[in-house]
């Protein structure tokens, strides 16, 4: 491919991963998506060792060796639901069945893969995670908290909303640019993948919790802030017979620059590391027009701020070093798949995903905020050629209903907001309340792919 080629499609790809279109809100792995691709997300997330179109390189950067020069470009779209509800009487939280708003998020993904010779080939990748994407409204009003003799004392105003801050929810956004070498060394072959990666974050209507802050200025409702950093990916696969074939690949953790406006929420002044993955799987054709795919993934959320305990919450436990988070922990997950090449120009694939649950019970509160519950999710779609050069994928997911449930969590009190006087109420689960945060979700993707004619260098295709 030309030089200039080359440069235009990787500015474009900064284009494209710049836009950073609104993240899908709900996944069966927390906020990593159930596959990038059409093809991976209509295979229940399987496929590492099952590489046949450009996005496999989202999950093994060894998959595209043996690839035609192609591009793909896809769209996914979620349409969540997702809310908490309470029982008895809560103080932190307003009470009631409350659901989040935003029921819509798109999410692009676009993929490029360049043979350079028949034992190598490079490519380049774009696509997206899941994001934590809530937004309440004054719908339901948690009342001030009262104490002392009668009930006079103010320990906590209320401005409206489901915190007493008025608008309520955490929006989180992330979009990866990869850029792959991949060669074969006889039945195995090997990829490498330096990743760029790009999070944007908000938080709104958590003001009312500022006390609890090292930086209440930083704190909730800043808008939106950037955090930019990296990584690398790599794969392994091991092509055992024509028939069955493994793959391995992982990639380490993302290192982001620091959230500086919400250093005073997000632990250790603002850090949000992406976590890092692990997956291993198997593919083997029993028959030479259907496979079965069978993948296991593990996701080190523990090991990010996000993994540090919700419990206990004292002044300035948020964003401060070791803070407080939203006690997540690891999840692993395993997909399966099927794939039928029919002797037409279809192709059908159908795949199951499981997931352990991301949220601790006792992470109850917090969830409301960031409900990602999701653990078993069926998925569908289908392959078309349209031409001997084009085709479209199509796929189709539903994540079953999910839930945790604990006690609320109520945070220190030392004084009252009016009158100014000490309290000394210690951290502590409310056992007057339960609080149990729930999600579930459809979502669809849809991709074009596009094979170059063997010897066509043209960087824009004359026929399709």
């Amino acid at each position: 491919m030309k030089k200039s080629n080359s440069r235009s499609f990787f500015l474009f790809s900064l284009t494209a991963i710049a836009a950073l279109a609104p993240s899908l809100s709900f996944g069966a792995d927390g906020y990593f998506l159930t596959g990038y691709g059409p093809r991976q997300r209509a295979l229940g997330g399987a496929g590492v060792a099952d590489s046949r179109d450009a996005m496999a390189m989202s999950i093994n950067p060894a998959g595209i060796v043996g690839l035609e020069r192609m591009f793909q470009v896809g769209l996914g779209v979620s349409l969540p639901e997702r809310g908490y509800s309470t029982v008895g009487q809560p103080v932190v939280l307003a009470p009631g069945d409350v659901r989040s708003g935003r029921p819509l998020f798109p999410v692009p993904n676009g993929a490029y893969v360049q043979p350079i010779d028949a034992e190598s080939a490079w490519g380049v990748a774009n696509y997206g995670n899941g994001g934590l994407n809530t937004a309440y409204d004054f719908g339901h009003f948690k009342p001030p908290v009262k104490a002392g003799p009668g009930g006079v004392i103010t320990v906590s105003p209320s401005f409206g909303g489901i915190l007493g801050g008025g608008w309520a929810g955490l929006d989180l956004q992330q979009s990866f640019l990869s850029a792959t070498y991949a060669r074969k060394f006889g039945p195995i072959t090997v990829g490498f993948s330096p990743t760029l990666a790009i999070q944007m974050f908000n938080a709104q209507g958590l003001k009312i919790l500022s006390p609890y802050s090292s930086n209440m200025y930083n704190f909730s409702d800043m808008a939106y802030d950037w955090s930019v950093g990296g990584g690398f990916r790599v794969g392994v696969e091991w092509r055992a017979t024509n028939e069955l074939r493994f793959g391995l690949a992982g990639a380490t953790p993302m290192f982001m620059s620091k959230l500086e406006k919400y250093r005073g929420l997000i632990a250790d002044q603002g850090s949000f590391d992406i976590p890092a993955t692990l997956i291993a799987g198997v593919a083997y054709d029993l028959l030479p027009n259907l496979t079965l795919m069978a993948d296991w993934r593990h996701i080190f959320y523990s090991a990010t701020t996000a993994g540090n305990a919700s419990f206990p919450i004292w002044y300035g436990s948020f964003g401060s070093s070791g803070g407080s988070g939203f006690d997540w922990r690891d999840t692993d997950s395993a997909s399966f798949g099927a794939e039928w090449r029919t002797a037409s120009k279809l192709t059908l694939r159908v795949g199951y995903h499981y997931s352990t649950l991301l949220m601790r019970e006792r992470s109850a509160t917090l969830a409301a905020l960031a409900p990602l519950v999701g653990a078993h999710a069926v998925t569908g779609g289908f392959g078309y050629q349209l031409t001997k050069n084009s085709s479209i994928d199509f796929a189709a997911l539903y994540d079953f209903k999910n839930s945790v449930s604990y006690f609320e969590n109520a945070p220190f009190v030392g004084r009252a907001f009016f009158p100014a006087v000490p309290l000394n109420v210690l951290p502590h689960y409310n056992t007057n309340a339960t609080i149990t945060a729930w999600g579930r979700a459809t979502q669809f993707t849809v991709g074009y792919n596009y094979k170059w004619d063997a010897g066509d260098t043209s960087w824009i295709p004359s026929h399709f």
